[in-house]
């Protein structure tokens, strides 16, 4: 009742104000009263100007839901996740989402590439939304955590909001992405590319999996799609001004907040890798007939630029500079046979975009230099060169606050994996909180983390959503709301 009736709490002065200076009186309008009357009588909903950030979030429910969308899975080694995207597994794990989604109140959509949506609406419908989100897909033999915790944990958040009373001033939807991980097209991030904009035509073309399937067509038969690529991309781009913010909770995927007892991580800023393809020929031959002196071995020219490319990331002297060949294929690939072919897919990340560049340069100029050398042919290609992103700073803000409000220790982090963080932040100001998970582990069957760091996670997750969702209105704005 103080907190709803015109003139009293927090932002009350906006009601009933006494000019001091002169004869001037302003006093609350009679439906302001008639109002809070009614919030007296039924009940008033705590807004951010009254509600005290009480928010509780059951880590073990989490854990819980996690197991169970863990089994919806193709894989059949015990505890791993093989999930990938617009198969039947898919679509179940969609299923499980979405009604996890009605279960917390929210209304559910979902554009024509798959990327689903969960919304509580806000009093203030019109406003921007705050989004937060992860994806569901797996790669073959992973875990349970991946991802999901950015999904789940974020119905989880709602959930815990709801029960603390907050009402949100701009609306606040939950998310999941629709395939992050690159196992059945070899893209990754379709869903938040397409989101941003950034996803053509010609690429989604160009996909096809491992039976020829086009991404239209899976993308169709999942329940999906359109009738053309350009209507699925079309409803699926973001139109200008519908987020304020981004922000997406997520295992660490590394051992850093675990080795130093650290409960949250403020993700600052998002590395994106440069993804190239290099290919050497040479002749080739018996490995007892053909002499030292006449080979040109492919997979020796191939040695180099791997050794070449670890010299070119650690020259840069920059922690955030690592660059991996995750690929070395040669051909005949037999015992008594002279590598005549050699493939490697090189990997280079950082989250500055310049400096990467130039170890891409570097590794380039070294494989011209080797082809010369061993007399060898040498082609390549680049397979992608996304930009890093630079997280919001009062998105990384909100996080951090809410973390220490909630008791937490919190650290400020640099997210060197892939996410759809990164295409997110090109349509709103992005952040990502980072949980620790067991021994840095990810991608594997023994991923984990635990309840507690589960509910560590929500209940920031949670906290900053509530920030986000009142920034930029003043107290007399959100009473007349």
């Amino acid at each position: 009742f103080f907190f709803c009736w015109p003139g009293h709490g927090r932002g009350g002065s906006a009601h009933v104000r006494m000019e001091m200076d002169g004869p001037k009186r302003t006093i609350a309008k009679p439906w302001r009263w008639i109002l809070a009357l009614l919030a007296t009588c039924w009940g008033a909903t705590w807004t951010h100007a009254t509600w005290q950030g009480h928010v509780g979030a059951d880590g073990s429910e989490l854990a819980r839901w996690l197991d169970e969308l863990g089994q919806v899975s193709d894989a059949h080694t015990p505890g791993a996740v093989t999930r990938l995207v617009f198969t039947p597994s898919d679509v179940r794990a969609r299923e499980y989402v979405t009604g996890k989604m009605v279960e917390a109140g929210m209304k559910v959509r979902a554009d024509k590439i798959g990327n689903l949506f969960g919304r509580w609406e806000g009093r203030d419908k019109k406003a921007p939304s705050i989004l937060t989100g992860s994806h569901c897909d797996a790669i073959p033999l992973s875990g349970r955590f991946d991802g999901v915790v950015g999904v789940l944990g974020g119905i989880a958040a709602v959930k815990a909001l709801k029960k603390s009373g907050f009402q949100p001033q701009r609306s606040i939807e939950v998310m999941m992405f629709t395939s992050e991980e690159p196992s059945r097209f070899g893209l990754s991030c379709s869903g938040s590319r397409a989101m941003a904009g950034v996803l053509h035509e010609d690429t989604v073309a160009a996909l096809r999996d491992e039976n020829d399937t086009t991404y239209l067509e899976a993308a169709s038969a999942a329940g999906y799609g359109a009738k053309t690529i350009k209507q699925m991309l079309d409803d699926a781009r973001v139109k200008e001004n519908t987020y304020e913010a981004f922000v997406e909770l997520h295992i660490e995927q590394g051992p850093i907040l675990e080795q130093q007892g650290i409960n949250i991580g403020a993700v600052r800023a998002i590395a994106a890798p440069a993804a190239l393809r290099v290919r050497f020929h040479g002749g080739g031959g018996h490995a007892g007939a053909l002499l030292m002196h006449y080979r040109n071995d492919a997979a020796l020219a191939g040695a180099e630029l791997a050794l070449a490319t670890e010299r070119a990331a650690l020259r840069t002297g920059a922690e955030d500079t690592v660059a991996t060949v995750g690929v070395f294929r040669i051909q005949p690939d037999a015992v008594n046979s002279v590598p005549r072919e050699a493939l490697l897919e090189i990997d280079v990340r950082d989250i500055d975009g310049p400096r990467r560049d130039e170890v891409v340069a570097e590794i380039l100029s070294a494989a011209e230099s080797i082809a010369a050398t061993r007399k060898v042919k040498m082609e390549y290609e680049m397979i992608n060169q996304d930009p890093p992103a630079t997280c919001g700073q009062h998105v990384v803000d909100a996080v951090t606050s809410s973390a220490k409000e909630l008791g937490y220790s919190v650290k400020s982090m640099v997210s060197r994996a892939y996410h759809d963080s990164l295409f997110m932040a090109k349509i709103a100001p992005t952040a990502m909180i980072f949980i620790p998970c067991r021994d840095g582990v990810s991608h594997r069957p023994d991923e984990f983390a635990s309840p507690e760091d589960l509910k560590r996670g929500v209940e920031t997750l949670a906290l900053t959503m509530a920030k986000l969702s009142v920034h930029g209105y003043t107290e007399e704005a959100k009473e007349e709301l």
